[in-house]
């Protein structure tokens, strides 16, 4: 009911209903409470707040507005959509408690890696964060005290040099040969990546015109821009892919590379490696000639600590180093 009382100017009704504050100052007391009284009962009509947006329209919008600025941009398309059937996508976003997300991340930890539910715990974060800053339909965010799982181990794997050999046989590769087809094309690839540290998008995305003499320019990278320096042996890597394709270096989309690299390595009989483990190799065998300043220099790494990350020796060429 709306309260009513006087002023030096007159009488301030006050009404308070689901969330939302309104007063106004009249002449009278019985203007007060019939303007009172009829803001109440237009105001009940009305959604709370917390009911007045669902969590589609958040999804949706945060796909349009926000994922194109981002580099993940498929990436974050495929888990909105799969947020919309997790939750209820009618259900008004101030609706959805921390207790109901724990519970989502109970069920997606017995279906997926937590590295996995991280990341995804993380976009959802920021779709209740733009909602709360920018566009205010909540007051809150319910992600920011949910329990997040362990980060997973970093990967150690050094891909052995009779791995390398066999798989890139399997691929078709002949040492001096120009590249003729696709499996070819992705094991230049692999072998560039070893002698560069180079990822798959960037390999992928290279073009002809940002390969120069010593270096080749990546624009674009998951970090910041940088030059990556070419030896003698990438460049001859470089020189096998010459007329495959006048604008790109592959011409092979990193989603094919990917399921490519997954074949070949099956049919060569191996297994426990994958194509960013050839970032891991570079890294060890580059870090036996190069400090690590120049290590985070050609790899893209702001805080050295990445390098020991990537930097993984076995204890037996460690004992080897220290004999000579």
């Amino acid at each position: 009911m709306a309260s009513v009382y006087q002023t030096r100017s007159g009488f301030r009704a006050q009404v308070f209903v689901n969330g939302a504050r309104r007063s106004k100052v009249f002449r009278t007391k019985r203007e007060a409470l019939a303007w009172g009284a009829a803001l109440e009962t237009e105001l009940r009509k009305e959604k709370p707040p917390e009911d007045q947006h669902t969590l589609g329209e958040a999804f949706d919008r945060y796909a349009r507005e926000v994922s194109p600025g981002h580099k993940g941009l498929r990436w974050e398309e495929l888990r909105l959509a799969r947020f919309a059937e997790d939750f209820d996508p009618n259900l008004g976003i101030g609706r959805l408690t921390t207790a109901d997300i724990a519970a989502w991340r109970d069920r997606r930890l017995r279906d997926v890696s937590p590295g996995t539910v991280l990341r995804e715990l993380k976009l959802l974060g920021s779709v209740f964060e733009v909602a709360r800053r920018e566009w205010q339909w909540v007051s809150t965010n319910p992600v920011r005290d949910v329990r997040k799982p362990k980060a997973p181990e970093h990967r150690s794997r050094v891909i052995a040099w009779w791995e390398i050999r066999r798989m890139v046989a399997a691929m078709g590769y002949r040492p001096g040969q120009k590249v003729r087809s696709v499996s070819e094309a992705g094991a230049v690839a692999f072998l560039l990546a070893l002698r560069t540290g180079m990822r798959a998008g960037e390999l992928m995305s290279l073009t002809w015109e940002n390969v120069h003499e010593k270096h080749c320019r990546l624009p674009a990278t998951k970090t910041t821009p940088r030059n990556v320096p070419l030896t003698r042996k990438a460049k001859r890597l470089l020189e096998a892919m010459k007329g495959w394709d006048p604008a790109l270096v592959f011409g092979v989309a990193p989603s094919t590379l990917d399921a490519l690299f997954r074949r070949y390595r099956a049919r060569a009989g191996l297994e426990g490696f994958t194509f960013h483990d050839s970032r891991h190799t570079a890294a060890t065998w580059a870090a036996r000639k190069l400090d690590v300043l120049d290590l985070c220099k050609a790899f893209g790494w702001s805080n050295p600590k990445m390098a020991m990350i990537y930097y993984n020796p076995s204890a037996a060429d460690i004992a080897r180093r220290l004999e000579r």
